[in-house]
């Protein structure tokens, strides 16, 4: 795969030039020697036949950005005094804070806020305690819990660890569905620990997200709160990825022309990911699902399969195939990835049916290189990687949900709800836009948070979770 340049690995160099002619230039040469994209470059000041410059850089990675201050410090006359990560740089800190919503500059404000003004309102709640709805933050507000076990690609990194992600995740939520959520990262992998905490910090919130929790232990959690709570929990690696891969599946195919109930997909990664995209994609009328693990497909009857993959073989692989993900990939119509790069071969992309599609959506590393695809064989491509077109990414659905939920204070986030989330998402792209490379709107499409919002309102509405109406 050719490499990528991200901003997320983007540094700024501090560096001494020698105040003489052609020295920027071999500046410049050295960062593109190493692969990396110069940016912007700023003069700092002029010291005693010297040049000190803020240059900013561009790479691949940790790595590659590394190689590429290396290369600038061989060069004579240059003189790196300090490197800056912009990523770094962001974080510091944390990326989130808590801002009153009303000003306290007087005593008669501090007596309403607080002591003894507030003493009415908690009585209030405490006569009715469905007023904390209106009285409190409840009415706006989302938990996102996490242990720190399944964190990005990363896998089990702790609570402290995983903090930047649930930081990340409440900020996406503000900015893109005006919802408050509060990062919660727990120091205990125990799942009746980690059930006992969330309903007990229930009270003050009106949505649960749960986050980066590993399999299988996130199936009995969420199940257990879903029953338990009367406010929505939702997984987001669960369910955010497949509402966000049903409105990606549903455009991609109108633009081949082929009915999801007459294609083949084969899917890679029966993960809690890949039992929800199945799980709804079977609900809007997918027929023939072939999920595949290391092991590969998982079919009934298949030795040492847990109770999950047991459940899973039973509503999947009509036909029972075995055998590896390239070999199932014949005849296909549709790969969806969720596992890892590696997991099917440009090869056996090229035994799948014609006008194929692909979503590889392993991060940052695709299962199968979009740019090793058989020309001529696929029609569509999608990654979760922002540098290719269709980035399939939670964001698109998450707000939304939430945002819709909260609205109508439903006390729980059905199938229904879902499936109206991922048609809501795809219906964001009229008919004329829709193409090969157009199936699935921008994560900074604005329309999409209302758009999702109002189908998961609506469903809400029609389940009968909804507690008020729109």
């Amino acid at each position: 795969m050719s490499r990528h340049l991200s901003a997320s690995f983007r540094a700024t160099l501090r560096v001494r030039l020698t105040d003489l002619p052609g020295a920027f230039a071999q500046l410049a040469r050295a960062i593109g020697d190493a692969g990396g994209s110069l940016g912007a470059i700023d003069l700092v000041r002029i010291d005693h036949g010297t040049k000190i410059r803020d240059v900013t850089v561009d790479a691949a990675d940790s790595d590659h950005m590394q190689r590429i201050v290396e290369a600038v410090r061989a060069v004579d006359g240059i003189e790196v005094e300090h490197v800056s990560d912009r990523t770094f740089l962001l974080h510091l800190g944390g990326k989130i804070e808590m801002q009153p919503k009303s000003p306290i500059k007087t005593r008669d404000d501090l007596s309403m806020a607080y002591t003894p003004g507030v003493a009415r309102i908690c009585s209030a709640i405490a006569d009715d305690p469905d007023s904390a709805w209106n009285l409190t933050i409840k009415q706006n507000t989302v938990a996102v819990v996490s242990d720190g076990t399944a964190v990005l690609g990363l896998g089990d990194i702790g609570p402290e660890a995983a903090m930047p992600v649930m930081e990340g995740k409440a900020m996406l939520f503000k900015e893109f569905g005006g919802v408050d959520a509060w990062p919660i990262c727990l120091a205990t992998k125990d799942a009746d620990e980690i059930v006992a905490v969330v309903k007990a910090i229930a009270p003050g919130f009106g949505g649960i997200n749960l986050e980066d929790i590993s399999a299988p232990r996130c199936f009995e959690i969420e199940r257990r709160l879903r029953d338990e709570l009367d406010i929505p929990v939702f997984h987001d690696d669960q369910h955010g990825t497949a509402i966000v891969v049903l409105a990606a599946l549903t455009n991609a195919l109108l633009v081949v022309g082929k009915p999801i109930a007459d294609v083949k997909i084969v899917l890679t990664g029966v993960g809690a990911a890949g039992v929800a995209v199945t799980d709804i994609l079977l609900r809007a009328g997918a027929r023939r699902i072939v999920g595949c693990d290391r092991s590969g497909p998982v079919y009934r009857g298949r030795p040492g399969l847990e109770s999950v993959k047991a459940a899973y073989a039973e509503r999947t692989n009509p036909d029972d195939e075995q055998g590896t993900a390239d070999e199932v990939l014949a005849g296909a119509d549709v790969f969806v990835g969720l596992s890892a790069p590696g997991a099917i071969s440009a090869a056996g992309v090229s035994q799948m049916a014609d006008d194929a599609i692909v979503f590889a959506m392993a991060n940052p590393t695709p299962e199968v290189a979009p740019d090793e695809l058989p020309s001529g064989k696929v029609a569509v491509v999608a990654t979760g990687r922002s540098d290719y077109p269709n980035q399939i990414n939670n964001v698109l659905a998450f707000p939304g949900v939430f945002r819709g939920a909260l609205d109508v204070r439903a006390s729980q986030i059905t199938e229904e709800m879902k499936v109206a989330a991922g048609r809501a998402i795809a219906g964001v792209i009229s008919p004329d836009e829709l193409g090969p490379e157009y199936i699935i709107p921008s994560v900074f499409n604005r329309d999409v948070a209302p758009a999702v919002a109002a189908a998961v309102a609506e469903a809400a509405e029609q389940a009968g979770v909804a507690r008020r109406p729109r």
